[in-house]
């Protein structure tokens, strides 16, 4: 049996002054038309009341696509005293003029940018949230460590699915790392998954020992999205089927077979693996 926050319906005044500050992390948990995970890093994503939340977008991405035809999202926001949100929301609008994007195309990053500024403002009715949880640290870092321990005896075989570059991602510590799923509502699920590293080629695997109440709502089989950013704002996105919790090296570790990965990052997001086939220009 697995004990849970209680869930709120609303935001506190105090909630909202805390995601109004550009920098934090905020993330957005969106499903595909196949049925699938995907998150992305919306770092303007805030609340505009109790029960509404509203975030702009400035770039093309999968994200917007998604969300237009299914309203269902998950979201997460992470102030800089890691201070975490979590909950789901309903996709109800979008506009490209209003308070709330005036409100964010007079932020510094947005004001004084000479090559792009937010476009469009996304809408989304509040569902449920956690509250303000803060991140357990002390946690984090010991289950890494387990995890650390537990990929060098995990093997290494696999098929050749993570570059260097992602592995590198994956396997630095402070980076931040979020696993979701599309739970059985059809609300997409995030779940902070900081200490997760890669284990082969093909591999992801983090100890269970922190946020183990929600991974063990994660179903075995199920589809899940992982995604890596650096304090450098180089992401990487991946998709993969979470094996479940299970003993690796003794200890209780979460494991994805990772079949699909991508590159979040402007100006080029595009997937990296599998392979996509190289088309002929046929027109100029």
């Amino acid at each position: 049996m697995t004990v849970h926050q209680q869930k709120m319906q609303a935001f506190t005044g105090q909630d909202i002054e805390s995601f109004k500050p550009e920098m934090k992390i905020g993330m957005l948990a969106t499903v595909t038309e196949e049925g699938l995970p995907h998150l992305t890093l919306i770092s303007t994503l805030q609340a505009s009341g109790p029960t509404q939340l509203f975030w702009g977008q400035f770039s093309e991405g999968r994200s917007k696509i998604n969300i237009r035809k299914n309203p269902k999202a998950g979201f997460l926001i992470m102030t800089l005293d890691k201070d975490v949100w979590r909950g789901k929301a309903t996709f109800t609008h979008a506009e490209r003029s209003g308070n709330e994007f005036d409100i964010l195309n007079e932020t510094p990053m947005f004001r004084y940018n000479a090559y792009f500024g937010i476009h469009t403002v996304y809408y989304m009715d509040l569902v449920e949230q956690s509250g303000r949880s803060p991140l357990p640290m002390s946690n984090v870092i010991q289950a890494a460590i387990k995890t650390m321990v537990a990929k060098t005896l995990a093997g290494k075989g696999g098929k050749d699915v993570l570059n260097v570059f992602t592995r590198k991602m994956l396997d630095k510590l402070d980076n931040l790392k979020f696993l979701s799923y599309v739970g059985t509502d059809g609300y997409p699920v995030i779940i902070p998954v900081i200490q997760a590293q890669s284990a082969g080629m093909d591999r992801v695997i983090f100890s269970s020992s922190v946020y183990r109440e929600d991974l063990l709502d994660v179903p075995a089989g199920a589809t899940a999205a992982l995604f890596c950013m650096s304090f450098e704002m180089q992401t990487v996105l991946l998709r993969g089927v979470f094996k479940g919790i299970h003993n690796i090296s003794g200890f209780d570790c979460g494991e994805i077979d990772v079949n699909w990965v991508y590159n979040p990052m402007p100006p080029k997001m595009e997937q990296v693996y599998p392979p996509l086939k190289l088309e002929k220009i046929k027109a100029f």
